[in-house]
């Protein structure tokens, strides 16, 4: 089992969700963004989501953008992702990498894989990759023990879930939402339909991310998905320290176990995943 199924089977076991936790690399410097996502870890996060700062982030609402522009022009460059992915990952959490596929294709995806790999990642989230047009990525991962997320939408077609579902491993990532990240007042009422129409067509755990900003948000996403995932909500944390990186990674910290323990409240709902479904 990789890392991530194997945490993902722990986390069955104790009938809970697992907590997923973003931030991107080199924000608001390289060792601050380390230290955030470490303290998510102590914080109670299962498993970080390392973002890999892009140009063009065409799903990413202003919070993020505003974190991937600063991390960008303070020069955080491929080596500076893996390098965070490394140290994050010495932590036990499984750790993945999210981004747009273009900057995978330009260090080349055998060598990515490689490198990720190396640094003990997890995998990728490619939130801009289809399972159609990603076999060169297919046969790297599959090379490096590396796992494959790919994205749906509530606009997927049930043919379009089951083969999403089938190219992906360790889960699916279920946006919850049509629209860019960010976080919201409530949690998407069609999020629930999403996740059950791929539990019929697939076991593949599945999580859902675009929203989720507390605790009480974390447990009623819980409720239905195997995985809450929370990012802008993180982010802001950092943002709103401006210049003041100690109370910054702070207050990550504080939100990670607020976050935890709304998703320990789902443990005792009446899911899905507790009736076998993933079994």
């Amino acid at each position: 089992m990789s890392a991530l199924a194997d945490l993902l089977a722990r986390t069955r076991a104790e009938n809970r969700p697992a907590l997923v936790g973003y931030l991107p690399a080199g924000f608001p410097d390289k060792q601050t963004a380390i230290d955030a996502m470490v303290a998510m870890v102590e914080g109670g996060v299962d498993i970080v989501e390392v973002g890999l700062p892009y140009s063009d982030p065409v799903m990413d609402g202003l919070t993020i953008q505003r974190a991937a522009d600063a991390a960008l022009a303070g020069g955080t460059k491929v080596a500076d992702v893996l390098d965070t992915v490394e140290a994050v990952a010495a932590t036990g959490a499984p750790t993945l990498i999210m981004t747009y596929w273009n900057p995978v294709e330009r260090v080349g995806v055998e060598d990515f894989a490689s490198r990720l790999a190396a640094a003990g990642g997890a995998g990728l989230i490619t939130p801009d990759l289809i399972p159609d047009e990603a076999e060169e990525w297919v046969s790297a991962s599959d090379a490096h023990g590396l796992d494959r997320v790919f994205l749906v939408a509530p606009s997927s077609t049930d043919e379009r879930l089951a083969m999403t579902a089938q190219a992906s491993s360790g889960f699916l990532y279920a946006t919850s939402v049509m629209g860019v990240t960010g976080t919201r007042s409530a949690t998407s009422n069609a999020a629930p339909t999403l996740v059950s129409r791929v539990r019929a067509v697939s076991d593949i755990p599945v999580g859902v991310g675009l929203g989720v900003s507390n605790g009480d948000q974390a447990a009623e996403v819980g409720e239905f998905a195997d995985l809450v995932i929370v990012g802008s909500a993180l982010v802001a944390r950092l943002l709103g320290a401006g210049s003041d990186t100690a109370k910054g990674v702070a207050d990550v910290r504080r939100l990670a176990e607020d976050l935890r323990a709304g998703v320990e409240r789902a443990r005792t709902a009446d899911r899905p995943l507790d009736k076998g479904a993933l079994a």
